[in-house]
């Protein structure tokens, strides 16, 4: 008879506690917004205008109300992106790791996480990750008007400039 007592009890307990929770459950985040994460690392990107591996994660799409994309870019160590140019300024945000970023006409330089990079529009550049260490960066951009591939960089630049940095570093 106390069993049967102990397990009435538990039922009311869990009843109750039920019918506490229904609001909160009703009242749970809804659909209603775009939500997206720079956390993803994102879909392996196809080997067109670099060397290595790379993965792009497309954190926010550019639209009428809002004209820039943001991109999350993650190169593995060792890769290399070409030079290319944008017809509206570009801003790069470096999340982790160490990279290489270069204008035409100008020595490269390290960059680093929490680095924040503004290249002018239609500056000729490139920015991938250093010959030791990965980088992902945040990539802001117009959104409507597409990046303009100018030359290939190649792994015999791309080693010339590591070295440098390399040396410059010590």
């Amino acid at each position: 008879m106390l069993y049967l007592f102990q397990i009435n009890i538990k039922m009311k307990k869990s009843t109750l506690l039920l019918f506490l929770l229904i609001p909160f459950i009703s009242f749970s985040q809804k659909a209603d917004y775009s939500v997206s994460s720079y956390l993803i690392e994102g879909p392996k990107a196809p080997n067109t205008h670099y060397i290595g591996e790379a993965w792009l994660n497309s954190v926010l799409q550019g639209d009428a109300e809002l004209n820039f994309n943001i991109t999350k870019a993650t190169f593995r160590k060792n890769s290399t992106l070409d030079w290319h140019k944008h017809s509206t300024p570009q801003v790069l945000i470096v999340v982790e790791g160490e990279g290489y970023y270069q204008e035409r006409d100008k020595d490269a330089i390290i960059i680093k996480k929490g680095d924040v990079i503004r290249c002018a529009k239609d500056t000729e550049h490139w920015h991938t990750a250093s010959k030791e260490n990965l980088i992902t960066y945040l990539a802001l951009y117009d959104g409507t008007k597409p990046t303009v591939w100018t030359e290939t960089l190649t792994q015999e630049y791309y080693d010339s400039v590591a070295k440098k940095l390399s040396a410059e570093k010590k």
